[in-house]
């Protein structure tokens, strides 16, 4: 089984992909995307978001996991242009974005909507893949739909006769958004209409979900996104590699995590970052619920850390 982290935009990067690989179980990432609209991109912009461009061993973590750069766009031959700056920079490979769902992203023509133009998906990757040298992977991940699933198995087509190399579908429509449940047995019936190995993406929080996505979508390999928030080694833990972190490695986690964010560049963000995280890790750790009330009042970072160590100590 190859589990993938999924690129979670504003949550999903570089620290949070450092902490995340340490943890095992991750074979691969994906960047948050990089927007093309009508212009090659500048070289300091890739690095911005893939600082790990710039690892002496290569595009990796600093685990050893590969980061694949992702593109989100509409135009085939800006992104094929991009495509290539970012694999010349050392990018494994080039990842499309078809599955965003954020409003903005899409009013722009970008991320979800354009899974309701079948032949755009095609030349965008057919462009792509030409562009990209031919030992370097150009993958997408897509959603069933915009506003249904109509078009779900002449989509993933598109992009297969494109020359993806491997397709992440997110079992759900752009309208469906992150409610429960994901529509695994979906991606089976695509799998019969195509080639391309597919990976299954969507509502898994658990060794359990896993294992059903797995069977109802007839995939060995899987995508994790809001999960492996929610329980940092998932990835591990499905993989049985170890078992579900406690309440409190999970805070001595988060304190080594809230070292490096605190010394970088999102150093003032870093309170309202650790809230964000939150939201997901209540959904998995009971005790997440009564803490968060507490610290969501907290606005300084020396005192979201000294909440959290206070906590780490009283277990």
């Amino acid at each position: 089984m190859k589990i993938v982290l999924a690129p979670m935009e504003g949550v999903i990067d570089h620290l949070m992909r450092h902490m995340l690989t340490t943890m095992g179980g991750i074979d691969l990432c994906m960047t948050e995307f990089v927007r093309i609209v009508d212009q090659k991109l500048p070289d300091r912009v890739y690095y911005r978001l893939c600082p790990e461009l710039l690892n002496s061993d290569g595009c990796k973590t600093p685990s050893g996991v590969p980061v694949r750069i992702q593109l989100l766009g509409q135009d085939p031959n800006w992104l094929a242009e991009n495509a290539v700056v970012a694999t010349s920079l050392g990018s494994p490979g080039i990842d499309l974005n078809f599955g965003c769902p954020a409003k903005l992203v899409n009013k722009n023509k970008g991320g979800a909507i354009l899974l309701k133009e079948p032949e755009t998906l095609f030349k965008i990757l057919k462009a792509v893949r030409a562009a990209v040298p031919s030992h370097l992977p150009v993958t997408a991940k897509m959603r069933l739909g915009y506003e249904d699933k109509s078009l779900a198995i002449e989509n993933a087509q598109a992009l297969s006769e494109g020359g993806a190399s491997e397709i992440a579908i997110h079992a759900r429509t752009k309208s469906d958004g992150y409610k429960p449940p994901a529509y695994w047995d979906w991606i089976k019936q695509i799998k019969q209409h195509v080639d391309t190995p597919l990976i299954a993406n969507g509502e898994i929080w658990n060794p359990d979900d896993a294992a059903n996505c797995q069977a109802q979508s007839q995939c060995e390999n899987i995508m994790l996104g809001r999960g492996a928030l929610a329980v940092p080694n998932l990835a591990a833990w499905i993989k049985g590699l170890s078992s579900k972190l406690t309440w409190q490695e999970l805070l001595t986690l988060i304190l080594e995590y809230s070292k490096y964010e605190i010394e970088g560049d999102k150093g003032l963000y870093y309170s309202n970052r650790v809230k964000q995280w939150f939201v997901y890790i209540k959904q998995q750790y009971p005790e997440a619920e009564p803490f968060f009330r507490e610290i969501r009042v907290i606005k300084k970072a020396a005192d979201m850390y000294d909440a959290i160590n206070r906590q780490r100590l009283a277990c």
